[in-house]
């Protein structure tokens, strides 16, 4: 057990928790079961999703309701009501966990031991929307969480506390983030429950060290097959599960699921792809990357193999991605 799972009950606080995805659920259901007051919850209006584009309830709205906590869904922080409000409840702090929207400096005031964020990287890397795709595409051996008091600018304010977790050669972005909200959720309810929240342990940032994760966008997930096979398995699982890698073949998308990196691998052209000793191949720069699993469009994720099987053996000799 981490030693910021050891929560002290008794320093109970009046929280505003904002938060939006997944990754921001362990972290409400945390400062809920220690006690504290969760004065409100302020999260995104519902959205379309998937393909019927039904009007769906973000993550946290369905946590909080389930915890009987008051929820908020209100198109800007901006506005005087949400303001008056915020200053109408006492609050001691807010605590923002992938809202998705900056807060506006008026209400960085209102709590009276601040407003801590939850920030899935080791600040000053990899401030932005998107660190744990980034640091999975890049090839970190390591990622974390950073507990920060929020301020002017994105991810640039003091750092309360941080805790680092390696990332294994085979996570993706999605087992990473799932994580990394567990750890998140330990950081934060040990940050709240001391006396001041946190204030005392302020350290600034080194901004000199930092990097930026831009949000990712469907066109991150195309492959590059001149690329070396260990980047190559660096986006596959970097942009699993969403927004996922894909290739071009045959005219269509074919999205790439799994890989694995092997040494002593056939050498291939880029791009070409070979069934070699029971094991699907796609060539890459100096070496090839094995196929693991794959999805065709309209189709369920399958193996590499059986892909070979129902679709490359019956086209011809020519079998190339792109």
């Amino acid at each position: 057990m981490s030693v910021y799972a050891r929560v002290k009950k008794k320093m109970s606080k009046r929280i505003v928790f904002m938060g939006t995805p997944a990754f921001a659920v362990p972290a409400l259901k945390a400062l809920h079961a220690h006690g504290h007051t969760l004065v409100a919850v302020f999260t995104q209006p519902d959205s379309p999703a998937g393909r019927g584009r039904k009007m769906t309830a973000p993550p946290v709205k369905l946590a909080a309701l389930e915890l009987g906590l008051p929820v908020l869904q209100p198109s800007s922080l901006s506005s005087q009501a949400v303001l008056r409000s915020l200053l109408a409840q006492s609050i001691d702090v807010i605590v923002v966990a992938a809202y998705a929207k900056l807060l506006p400096v008026s209400i960085l005031g209102v709590p009276r031991l601040g407003c801590k964020n939850i920030h899935a990287s080791l600040l000053p890397k990899y401030r932005g929307g998107a660190p744990v795709h980034w640091a999975v595409v890049n090839g970190e051996r390591e990622t974390g969480v950073t507990i920060m008091e929020m301020a002017r600018g994105l991810d640039t304010g003091d750092i309360i506390a941080r805790q680092a977790i390696p990332i294994g050669e085979e996570e993706t972005c999605g087992s990473m983030t799932d994580k990394l909200a567990g750890l998140g959720a330990e950081l934060v309810s040990w940050v709240v429950a001391l006396p001041d929240a946190g204030e005392s342990r302020r350290v600034a940032q080194d901004h000199a060290l930092m990097s930026f994760a831009r949000n990712v966008s469907k066109q991150d997930g195309l492959i590059d097959w001149s690329q070396e096979p260990r980047q190559v398995h660096d986006r596959v699982r970097g942009m699993y599960p969403w927004p996922g890698a894909f290739t071009h073949w045959q005219g269509t998308i074919l999205r790439i699921l799994g890989t694995r990196v092997v040494e002593q691998a056939p050498v291939l052209p880029s791009g070409v792809v070979s069934h070699v000793n029971g094991r699907l191949w796609v060539g890459c720069r100096d070496a090839s990357l094995e196929l693991l699993t794959v999805q065709p469009p309209g189709r369920k994720a399958m193996s590499a193999l059986d892909f070979h099987r129902g679709y490359l053996s019956q086209r011809g000799d020519t079998k190339t991605f792109c």
